[in-house]
């Protein structure tokens, strides 16, 4: 009677191992599934210098951490469980460790399958080129911002690596005092390379200066819009032919000719 039953019970044992396995490979499935979908939703990850567009980096990244390995500075970081980032991917926080932009960029070369590209940190004689690291881009919110404010803080602008050209001081009359003046943080947001240091720099409690994905901070016009003064930009239109034309500069004052086009309008 035992000797019957035996083959009976390991079949069922097997069964219900098997259907256990499938539903649990299903489970995770879906779980993997939905945090995934939820951590490619965010679109605030700051990547290394070089990073491919997220969803190229995303597909060619192998999460091996050479490059945070590689990184003196301890700036990056791999996503880990909570971090609600796709795990194992390599990010930085500038107000944590902002990047100190080595003159070698050692992060990149070291990248086994290009989802950090060389090609985007070097220039034209082929050494790397620290202006072309483009990490994000820098934003100011001039309500937070103490300078815009009236008072003289221009610690973004000297931590600054690219000094006097990433970030400019730009001064303005107090007219609420009339006898003190603004010193107001521009960006050049096509030279700030996003390294973060003016962030972590940020006297204040939560930094007023701060780093966004350049495709987060910056809009864009628009590919039916075309620099007509751009020969590069004019390429974009296919078989466009360009036509150079000269045309007399107005040198009215902006006054003047705001009330010529109005007298124009009224006659």
């Amino acid at each position: 009677m035992n000797i019957l039953k035996k083959p009976q019970e390991d079949r069922r044992r097997f069964l219900l191992s098997g259907a256990r396995a499938i539903g649990l490979a299903i489970l995770g499935g879906l779980t993997w599934s939905a945090y995934l979908s939820e951590v490619k939703a965010s679109s605030l990850i700051l990547r290394p210098p070089a990073a491919l567009d997220e969803d190229d980096f995303l597909s060619t990244c192998i999460k091996c951490g050479l490059c945070v390995e590689a990184c003196p500075f301890d700036t990056l970081k791999l996503a880990k469980p909570g971090d609600n980032l796709p795990l194992g991917t390599p990010y930085f926080v500038p107000r944590n460790i902002p990047c100190y932009m080595c003159v070698d960029i050692p992060c990149v070369p070291i990248c086994p399958t290009d989802a950090l590209d060389e090609k985007k940190v070097k220039n034209k004689d082929g050494a790397f080129e620290i202006r072309q690291m483009q990490m994000g881009v820098a934003v100011v919110d001039i309500k937070s911002c103490i300078a815009f404010w009236g008072i003289q803080c221009d610690a973004c602008y000297r931590a600054c690596p690219l000094l006097g050209e990433a970030i400019e001081i730009v001064y303005e009359k107090n007219e609420r005092t009339g006898k003190h003046a603004f010193l107001k943080p521009i960006v050049n947001t096509d030279i700030c390379t996003g390294c973060g240091l003016c962030e972590k720099a940020c006297v204040t409690e939560k930094p007023a200066i701060f780093v966004l994905p350049r495709e987060v901070a910056l809009g864009k016009a628009g590919e039916h819009y075309i620099k007509g003064w751009d020969e590069t930009d004019e390429q974009r239109v296919k078989n466009a032919n360009i036509e150079k034309t000269k045309t007399n500069i107005n040198k009215d004052s902006a006054i003047d000719s705001l009330n010529s086009d109005m007298k124009d309008l009224l006659e």
